[in-house]
């Protein structure tokens, strides 16, 4: 298969929903797996996750997030 074809030419836009998703899942569980997580990261995504705890109004809902960086444009 030419590693440039895109979803128009295999026709895959054609395909129903349940059946795109299906493949993407099928793609998603071909990757290898990227390994452990060092633990700087693990350290970094828990304060993270608990900052997002203590403080769970401080986020914006992803509209208004999003229509936030369009008006940037």
């Amino acid at each position: 298969m030419d590693s440039s074809a895109s979803i128009y030419d295999l026709g895959i836009d054609h395909w129903s929903v349940d059946d795109r998703l299906r493949l993407i899942g099928e793609i998603w569980d071909s990757l290898e797996a990227p390994g452990e997580i060092p633990d700087w990261q693990k350290k970094i995504l828990d304060e993270r996750i608990a900052e997002a705890d203590a403080n769970p109004g401080a986020g914006a809902p992803w509209e208004e997030s999003m229509a936030r960086l369009r008006a940037r444009e």
